[in-house]
């Protein structure tokens, strides 16, 4: 099966992905808060600062699109009883990517986010581009298939495109590889155009760090934290303020390969004593309680650097032991909040939720969270 070139044109799919207005994104995300129960346009009114007619006009063309519907009728302080207009998820789906070094996980998921379909396979990253691209988007058609077969031919016209999530360094802005750890032979290929014409759908390429952090903050985490994935790799997201910090390169997040053993061991990147060696190496060994150490450090040397609220820690190293990391982890930074009198104490460290499958929910964010005007994509 082949995802159809252009599939979505003059649909609910490819509408949506045309609402990037700040005030239809208000009005599509209030009518999301409010789940089944709906929304009056009194109160979207109200809560966005519209004028009432801005509002009218909004929601007649989401319903147009089939992206609203009524959801009944609800009693006023005055007058006749007020419509009230909900979110129709089914409206719109994405595809969420997530390529590791050794493996490509793929869900996809509708307009609230939840997963509604979703596989994973062994990938080979070192097997070369072309190959590469092939594997991945034949886990795309394959999984759009088994979808569209349960939700039936509407679901095609629904697609909005794919977002792809991968370990860095890269240009999120071009959607183009630099040179990923280990794996020298991607630098500067054009992942998103060459899977956008190969799959005939918009793609969206990022970091699985930053990735991960949208879906997060999108789900609900607030204010500013940062990530930290231990997997085959180790990297960080941040969220500054409510949104993904990128930097003005889009290289920001690096977080593996900040130096803290001037003599330690060769990293893959050609450095030494890089976190990420010093955290994998102590994971081969078996000494998981000292890869939540040297975690640690650099946890602390973030939080120190930034003074964010909140570290959450993912991947499957994680995920293998939740407990020694989150208390080694904690230890660390506690102990630079006692030695520098923080006030408050030191931020808490806990494991992110979403398991294997949050990276992959993130990456089908960043085509889903910009229509809600949550963080840009």
């Amino acid at each position: 099966m082949t995802v159809p070139r252009g599939t979505g044109r003059g649909t609910a799919g490819a509408n949506l992905l045309a609402l990037r207005s700040h005030n239809t994104a208000l009005v599509l995300d209030l009518l999301r808060e409010a789940g089944t129960e709906g929304i009056s346009r009194l109160e979207l009114a109200e809560r966005t600062g519209l004028t009432p007619q801005a509002v009218s006009k909004i929601t007649a063309r989401v319903r147009e699109q089939g992206l609203a519907a009524e959801a009944g009728r609800r009693a006023s302080t005055g007058g006749k009883p007020r419509t009230v207009l909900r979110l129709v998820p089914e409206a719109g789906h994405a595809v969420g990517v997530r390529i590791d070094r050794d493996e490509v996980r793929t869900v996809v998921v509708d307009l609230n986010g939840t997963v509604v379909g979703e596989r994973s396979r062994p990938l080979d990253l070192g097997a070369g581009a072309q190959d590469v691209v092939e594997a991945v988007a034949l886990e795309v058609e394959g999984l759009v298939e088994e979808v569209s077969g349960a939700f039936g031919h509407g679901f095609l016209e629904s697609l909005i495109g794919v977002g792809i999530a991968l370990p860095g360094p890269l240009d999120h802005g071009r959607g183009v590889l630099h040179r990923v750890t280990g794996f020298p032979e991607w630098d500067g290929f054009p992942l998103r155009d060459a899977l956008a014409r190969r799959l005939g759908l918009p793609v969206v390429v990022d970091k699985d760090t930053n990735a991960a952090a949208l879906g997060l903050s999108v789900a609900g985490e607030g204010g500013s934290f940062a990530y930290l994935h231990l997997g085959t790799g180790l990297g960080a997201g941040l969220v500054i303020g409510g949104h993904v910090h990128r930097g003005a390169r889009t290289g920001a997040g690096e977080f593996g390969h900040q130096v803290i053993q001037l003599d330690g061991p060769v990293c893959g990147c050609g450095d030494r004593g890089c976190i990420e060696v010093l955290c994998l190496t102590a994971v081969e060994r078996g000494e998981l309680g000292e890869a939540a150490r040297v975690l640690g450090a650099g946890a602390a040397n973030l939080v120190g650097l930034l003074d964010i609220e909140l570290v959450l820690l993912g991947g499957r190293t994680v995920a293998a032991a939740p407990e020694v990391f989150v208390n080694g982890v904690s230890a660390m930074v506690a102990a630079r909040a006692r030695r520098e009198g923080m006030p408050g104490g030191a931020v808490p460290v806990r494991v992110a939720p979403g398991g294997e499958r949050g990276v992959a929910e993130g990456a089908a964010q960043l085509l889903l969270a910009p229509m809600f005007g949550r963080g840009d994509g």
